[in-house]
């Protein structure tokens, strides 16, 4: 038998290579759970804003922009495709969706991804809420070789910050989950250094990985959402995943909460208040001493409210003080 020419080999070997990695597409990666359940499944996706001035007092927005959630983009795919993930770096298509809102390259990109090794199975979309406390919703479906769902939502104004969700898992086993809820907490995309929902753009140079907003980090406190107090900022959203068991022409949302005129959740009871302390400025410098001749005078110098407080904060100290002095030109 004659041995097989080297050409011949290598396109031999190619074809198993090739071969492999298409039998790999879509199937968990080692250590992760194997999802056997037979049957596609169908969810309603609901999302729940939960930023409200009592709840995020400071610096919050009301008006040019006032404060609201962008349009929700996620996906349902396996493990091989990530839209985001805390400490990694974002595409250029989730940068551009933190920092504009605009979806068409990241939609792009989820697409491509799809297309290479068909780590996508669906791509589903909700509308943009034009409030901090409103209520919006789509449906998805999952299959086993595609049971992992991701999805992101741009805080509105912010530089580049957003909430999402990052490969929840569906399945449980040989069946799907019923239902599924988690608190949302804001993350910073790591491509924009503004320290406020309304900062200008300040590109972050070099890029840094997606991290998270806590009430004490960014340790600054001109930002946004900076509660030294606290020791855990309250969830800014909520999403919840329920699985249809009729038609999708069948399936009626949930009713939204509509917000109040103030633009906060009309439900006040299940609102956390968070306490906003009272911040001054430093001192003035010393006025002039004046007196008559002979005798002490006095000084004074000033000092002005930087952030009032609210939701029984620490009250504002005094704003002016005098002092003794020698009259340097008395009278």
């Amino acid at each position: 038998m004659e041995n097989p020419s080297p050409a011949a080999a290598l396109g031999k070997a190619l074809c198993a290579l090739l071969l492999a990695t298409l039998g790999a597409a879509g199937q968990p990666r080692e250590g992760e759970s194997v999802c056997s359940a037979r049957a596609p499944a169908k969810y309603s996706v609901t999302f729940t804003g939960k930023w409200s001035q009592t709840a995020f007092p400071k610096q919050y927005p009301l008006f040019r922009p006032p404060a609201q959630w962008s349009s929700l983009l996620g996906a349902a795919h396996s493990s091989d495709y990530s839209m985001w993930r805390k400490n990694q770096y974002v595409s250029n298509g989730l940068r551009d969706f933190a920092e504009r809102g605009e979806a068409w390259a990241l939609m792009k990109e989820i697409e491509a991804a799809g297309e290479a090794l068909q780590s996508v199975h669906a791509v589903f979309s909700a509308p943009a809420v034009p409030s901090g406390t409103g209520q919006t919703s789509a449906e998805l479906e999952v299959q086993r070789r595609h049971s992992l769902v991701s999805f992101v939502v741009r805080i509105v104004p912010s530089p580049d910050w957003f909430v999402g969700v990052d490969s929840l898992d569906l399945c449980d086993g040989d069946r799907w989950r019923e239902q599924a809820a988690l608190d949302l907490y804001p993350y910073d995309a790591g491509t924009d250094s503004g320290f406020t929902f309304s900062s200008p753009n300040f590109a972050t140079i070099p890029q840094d990985t997606v991290t998270e907003i806590t009430s004490s980090s960014p340790s600054h406190p001109a930002n946004s959402f900076y509660y030294p107090r606290l020791k855990a900022l309250p969830p800014i959203a909520r999403v919840t995943l329920v699985r249809l068991r009729q038609s999708p022409r069948a399936f009626v949302p949930p009713a939204p909460v509509l917000p109040s005129r103030d633009n906060e959740i009309v439900d006040s009871a299940s609102v956390p208040e968070t306490p906003l302390d009272c911040e001054v400025s430093l001192w003035s410098s010393w006025g002039l001493c004046g007196g008559p001749c002979g005798r002490l005078g006095t000084k004074s110098r000033t000092r002005y409210v930087r952030v009032q407080p609210a939701n029984n904060g620490s009250p504002c100290p005094e704003l002016e003080e005098e002092a003794e002095c020698v009259p340097d030109n008395c009278v």
